[in-house]
C-alpha cells in the first residue's frame, strides 16, 4: 500500500556528485532516476527539487568576496543544470518528466506555477522545480518547502547520505543516536540541523511533514512511500 500520494522530493546537488569532487557522476544520476521510476510505476505523483551545491554555492561565492545576489543567481542556475542532467535521464528510461523554473529559460524550461505543476502531476509527469524561489537569499531547502506546500504534498522527502537525524553528527560523533520521529519544537529545541530556519518555519507552519532519509540506499525511496520505517519523521 502506498502511504503517500503525492511527494516532493528534494535532492541535494552534492549528491549527484558520487564520489567525484565537483559535477555530475552518472552513475549517481542514473541510479536516482531508477529509484525515482519505481515510485512512478506505483502511481505516486512526484515533484523534485535539486540543489546546485556540486556546481555554485552562492554563499561560498559571498565568502570569497563575490556580490552576494550574484552569487545567489549563479546557484540557482546551477540548480538549472543539474535538473535538466536529471530529466534527461528520466526520459531515457522512458519517464514522462518536466522542467519548471523560478527563473525562466526558454526553450529550457518554463516559468513554475502551481497550477501548471498540479496538471502535470495529474497527467503522471514527474515535475522538476528548477531556479530556488526565483530569489536571492533564500536556499534550495526553503524551495523545496515552499513548493511542496504549493503543490499540497503529503510529505517532502529530504534525500540524503545519512539515514536519518540524530543527536549529533553521525559522520564526526560515533555515539549518536538516531531519532525515529522527532517534533518540530523538538528539532527546534535541540538545535538539530536539518535544514534552514525559513524551510524549518514553512513546514511547521503548513504541517507539512518531512522525512530525512538515506537516497543513497537503493530501495529506500519506495520504502519511504510505502510508510516503511526508513530514516527520521519530522511532525508537528
Amino acid at each position: 500500500m502506498i502511504k503517500y500520494k503525492r511527494i516532493l522530493l528534494k535532492l541535494s546537488g552534492e549528491s549527484l556528485m558520487g564520489n567525484q569532487q565537483y559535477g555530475i557522476d552518472p552513475k549517481m544520476l542514473e541510479k536516482y532516476a531508477k529509484d525515482i521510476k519505481s515510485i512512478v510505476e506505483e502511481h505516486v505523483q512526484v515533484a523534485i527539487v535539486i540543489g546546485g551545491g556540486n556546481i555554485f554555492r552562492g554563499l561560498q561565492g559571498a565568502a570569497k568576496g563575490m556580490d552576494r545576489v550574484q552569487g545567489d543567481y549563479m546557484g540557482m542556475l546551477a540548480t538549472v543544470i543539474n535538473s535538466m542532467a536529471l530529466q534527461g535521464e528520466l526520459k531515457k528510461i522512458k519517464v514522462k518528466t518536466s522542467l519548471l523554473s523560478g527563473i525562466v529559460i526558454d526553450p529550457i524550461c518554463t516559468s513554475m506555477s502551481r497550477s501548471k505543476a498540479l496538471d502535470l502531476l495529474e497527467e503522471g509527469e514527474v515535475v522538476i522545480i528548477s531556479g530556488g524561489t526565483g530569489n536571492p537569499f533564500f536556499t534550495t531547502d526553503t524551495a523545496s518547502a515552499l513548493r511542496a506546500v504549493e503543490i499540497q504534498a503529503d510529505v517532502m522527502l529530504k534525500g540524503t547520505r545519512v539515514d536519518g537525524i540524530y543527536t549529533a553528527d553521525p559522520e564526526k560523533n560515533p555515539d549518536a543516536v538516531r531519532y525515529e520521529t522527532v517534533t518540530f519544537d523538538e528539532v527546534y529545541e535541540k538545535g538539530l540541523n536539518i535544514m534552514d530556519l525559513t524551510a524549518f518555519t514553512l513546514c511547521r507552519e503548513n504541517k507539512l511533514p518531512v522525512i530525512v532519509f538515506d537516497m543513497n540506499k537503493e530501495g529506500n525511496l519506495k520504502k519511504v512511500v510505502n510508510g516503511e520505517k526508513v530514516g527520521t519523521l519530522v511532525t508537528i
